[in-house]
């Protein structure tokens, strides 16, 4: 799809916008966090062991879990020159990396350069999606590699079509190696107000490794940035299969946090910052949490 296509949604997202309060009520804010130890997931922890600050004021916590929610995921491969080596790696692992994934979860594939095209839709059959992603290696790699005005794209696209009451998330494919294309403020607002998180998958080619060497400026730079602020996270895939499939996992054993959502103007951000509180942070000295690091106050009818 072009982006000609993506755009011509602009208008459902901003009605979509106005009527959502992260698919849990007019009133509550949801953070989903991914804690670790630095190496592995640490599991079975309760709402008193997070600390949540909105706008640096602490909020009370209403409810923490780690659920096994349902996900609609958008899996979104970078199919400039340098990539098909890489992409062919991937696709190869599909079949092992989509069993981490359950029935009632939905995948998207879609693939960019200067533009971005939607291969397959949202789809819970796991062996039709894993067909779709086959079809991945026998696109025409070329052009040049626009991040993070795919990824805008790829949430517009993604805010029509999927299910409000799943947790949402973009994985991108790529080798590092791009462009500018969009400001890295515009793209995390609209990940923030769709409530999307981006993950990526970094896979080395010779081309990236050469431009690392060589201190070129490569636009995974701000990609990095908005993963970070949706609370996502970007792995160098050496092993581009067990990475996939790794992603998903952690992706799934994510808590949610829920608080009540302070008051402000309609369509200003806040900023929101998740901790262990110091009981955990007792049992677990390195533990780490990664969430999202803001959102967009919405229009509450």
């Amino acid at each position: 799809m072009k982006r000609a296509g993506w755009l011509a949604l602009g208008l459902a997202v901003a009605l979509w916008a106005q009527e959502t309060v992260f698919r849990t009520g007019v009133s509550l804010v949801r953070v989903d966090a991914q804690v670790t130890d630095g190496t592995k997931g640490i599991d079975q922890l309760e709402k008193e062991d997070f600390l949540v600050k909105d706008n640096g004021v602490e909020q009370p916590i209403l409810y923490c879990s780690q659920e096994d929610q349902a996900m609609d995921i958008l899996l979104l491969f970078d199919s400039s020159g340098s990539m098909a080596p890489a992409i062919r790696r991937v696709a190869a692992s599909a079949h092992t990396a989509l069993q981490e994934l359950h029935q009632d979860d939905r995948v998207a594939v879609a693939n960019f350069n200067t533009d971005g095209w939607l291969i397959g839709g949202f789809d819970s059959d796991l062996s039709e999606v894993e067909t779709t992603v086959g079809r991945v290696v026998d696109l025409r790699y070329g052009g040049g590699t626009h991040i993070l005005s795919s990824v805008y794209d790829a949430a517009t696209y993604f805010v029509k079509s999927a299910d409000p009451h799943r947790r949402h998330a973009i994985l991108i494919f790529t080798d590092d190696d791009g462009q500018p294309s969009m400001s890295e403020r515009r793209v995390v607002n609209h990940l923030w107000e769709s409530d999307i998180m981006l993950c990526g998958l970094i896979i080395e080619t010779p081309d990236s490794q050469r431009h690392r060497l060589a201190g070129s400026p490569m636009g995974t730079e701000a990609m990095l940035g908005v993963a970070a602020k949706t609370g996502g996270e970007t792995v160098n895939a050496d092993d581009p299969g067990h990475a996939f499939r790794e992603m998903l996992h952690r992706m799934r054993m994510r808590y949610s946090i829920y608080y009540q959502m302070p008051a402000g103007r309609v369509g200003t951000s806040r900023e929101v910052l998740v901790q262990l509180s110091a009981r955990a942070k007792a049992r677990y000295p390195t533990g780490q949490v990664l969430a999202r690091k803001g959102y967009l106050i919405p229009k509450v009818k």
